[in-house]
């Protein structure tokens, strides 16, 4: 009976809930690996029983934690790293490194997770018939598998390491989705370009990481932030600390979530199948740079400095995606604006939760309707527009639009700001001119450097065999007949 015990069974269904996804991701790949991918019936099939067990499961320890009044429960994998201290010889000391498998169910990542179960499988249903018969059907369900995995892994992540894991899981199946029509250059081109977005978030957040080892020895956010759970935890560093790690973590989170002035790969991800669309970067890929701050809100608690940074770039990107999302031409476009805009927003609020802690519910709350409400506009978007356009053949007219706010401004001020809300904040040009062109300048110089030294290399070794090969050609004619008769 030890196994109805409700800390066994909260144990159980933890497990159940880290091992769907990973056994969704074996069943679809691992044919495919062999080049014997599934039927479209049995991905199908096994795409819904696996979403409604992980759901299931996930709900379970939810109720189980309000029935009990449990706010912290934590799945230990094991410590499969571990460096100690060669002077002392223990592992308990300040400078080591260990690697630690651990998850946490919490009024954070519980949320998280459900969402990431309810989401994914509304889009997995509506994929089923959107991608039928489409050539790369098994691709995008077995991208949409390591998708789900490295959500649920970041989400209930209790290391720094496991959540660097699942945001790359998230990453690399985001940016190959994009470029999931390879056959046209656009789709190629943007993938690419948003994976060197999430190149410069993931060196950040694996920077951050080494810092915090630096700092405190390991990357466990229960001794981080405290062994209360989120987000009663307070940081076991000073204010310069967390401001450091805090910056870095904020680079992190504007590479992933598309905040300025990274945000120009948003509208470039649109390129990828609607359903990728939706459930990505319109719902939880989005989002998952919000996530990590309220994770690491006890770092934004104690530096006023940090939280002041995060509240100017979450209303930075509103006031941005705002602007720029009034003169798309197409919807997903605009989609991608309005939901950047909220996530400004979002950010925004978890800045202010340095004074009012109640704020960060706000934020979450605020996160999972958000991501809910972007999925069925997502997923409406198509048959909208020929709503649209039925109603508008009725009527024999266009439909009229409402003035925007600046109706009213002085003619230039409305010509510049649609300028540069036309040209999206020219942010694509800058990072290019000024940020990627630099660096592409100093690689071509260390590789015009490493072409001289090897010519010169070369030339030298030529000339040597050069002087020895004359050298062997003047001692056999010395000791020729030839040169004998003459001496």
């Amino acid at each position: 009976m030890e196994f109805l015990d409700p800390d066994s069974l909260m144990q159980f269904l933890g497990r159940v809930v880290l091992i769907a996804p990973v056994t969704l991701l074996a069943f679809l790949g691992l044919p495919s690996l062999v080049g014997s991918p599934l039927s479209e019936r049995t991905t199908g099939r096994a795409v819904r029983w696996v979403i409604a067990i992980g759901l299931f499961a996930s709900v379970g320890v939810l109720a189980l934690m309000l029935i009990t009044d449990a706010r912290h429960v934590v799945v230990d994998l094991g410590n499969w790293v571990e460096i100690k201290d060669e002077a002392s010889g223990h592992s308990t000391d300040h400078g080591h490194y260990h690697f630690v498998v651990k998850f946490a169910f919490d009024r954070l990542s519980v949320p998280l997770t459900i969402l990431s179960f309810v989401l994914c499988g509304t889009i997995g249903a509506f994929a089923v018939l959107y991608m039928h018969r489409e050539p790369g059907y098994n691709r995008f369900f077995v991208l949409y598998a390591v998708f789900l995995t490295g959500m649920v892994v970041a989400s209930l992540a209790n290391t720094i390491e496991t959540l660097f894991t699942g945001w790359e899981l998230v990453g690399l199946s985001s940016a190959l989705l994009v470029a999931f029509f390879q056959d046209r250059p656009a789709p190629s081109r943007n993938g690419l370009r948003v994976w060197v977005v999430y190149r410069v978030s993931d060196a950040a957040l694996l920077l951050a990481a080494v810092v915090l080892h630096h700092m405190t020895g390991e990357g466990d956010f229960d001794r981080l932030m405290g062994s209360t759970s989120w987000p009663e935890g307070t940081a076991e560093m000073n204010e310069w600390q967390a401001l450091q790690v805090g910056l870095l973590l904020l680079v992190a989170v504007a590479g992933k979530s598309a905040l300025v002035p990274f945000s120009g790969w948003l509208p470039r991800a649109m390129e990828g199948p609607t359903p990728s669309s939706a459930v990505f970067y319109g719902a939880l890929s989005v989002h998952l740079g919000a996530f990590l701050l309220l994770r690491m809100s006890p770092l934004i608690a104690v530096s006023m400095w940090l939280a002041i940074a995060v509240i100017a770039l979450g209303l930075i990107t509103a006031a941005y995606a705002y602007l720029v999302g009034t003169v798309q031409t197409d919807i997903k476009s605009a989609l991608s604006f309005a939901s950047l805009a909220q996530v400004g927003i979002i950010v925004a609020e978890i800045g202010f939760g340095h004074w009012v802690p109640f704020l960060w519910y706000v934020a979450l709350v605020h996160l999972l309707g958000h991501a809910c409400m972007r999925t069925l506009q997502f997923v409406r978007a198509p048959t909208l527009l020929q709503d649209y356009r039925n109603l508008e053949d009725a009527l024999g007219d266009r439909l009229p639009k409402p003035p925007g706010p600046l109706a009213f401004a002085p003619v230039w001020v409305r010509t510049f700001l649609y300028r540069f809300a036309l040209e999206r904040g020219y942010l694509d040009a800058i990072l290019t001119d000024y940020v990627v062109r630099p660096f592409v300048w100093v690689f071509l110089w260390f590789d015009r450097l490493e072409r001289r030294w090897a010519a010169l290399l070369a030339w030298g070794e030529l000339r040597g065999q050069g002087d020895k090969e004359t050298r062997s050609e003047t001692t056999a004619e010395s000791g020729s007949p030839k040169a004998e008769q003459h001496r």
